[in-house]
């Protein structure tokens, strides 16, 4: 069973940045960056296939504040975050699956991290 470890979760202020990351102890076809702020759904960000580099993002309201990227030997996502607001303030899983389209769905076969915490004070 493949396992996924975040880290780069923090508290800062809006306008600050943060790089996330997840490191997976084996391949992946795709990995990806969910949130679940609380009292409200996980919310899709973005994927990456771990080959091509293809990312797609899912969020409108993360589209030109986030990039999403890969390195292949380290077997490690990231996220960068930038001109963080309020609203950003989330837990944020990483993903992993053998789709990018379908990761997340409740009827994938996902691999979850543990999650990191985001908190962003205005």
């Amino acid at each position: 069973q493949v396992q996924l470890v975040e880290s780069g979760g923090d508290s800062v202020q809006a306008g600050g940045s943060l790089r996330l990351s997840c490191t997976a102890s084996a391949y992946t076809y795709c990995m990806g960056w969910f949130r679940q702020a609380p009292g409200k759904e996980r919310e899709k960000i973005a994927t990456i296939t771990t080959n091509s580099g293809l990312s797609t993002y899912a969020a409108d309201s993360v589209k030109g504040r986030f990039t999403i990227s890969r390195e292949i030997a380290k077997r490690t996502v990231y996220l960068q975050m930038s001109r963080l607001i309020p609203e950003d303030t989330a837990m944020y899983y990483c993903a992993a699956g053998d789709s990018c389209t379908r990761l997340g769905d409740r009827d994938f076969a996902n691999i979850w991290g543990q999650g990191t915490q985001v908190s962003v004070s205005s």
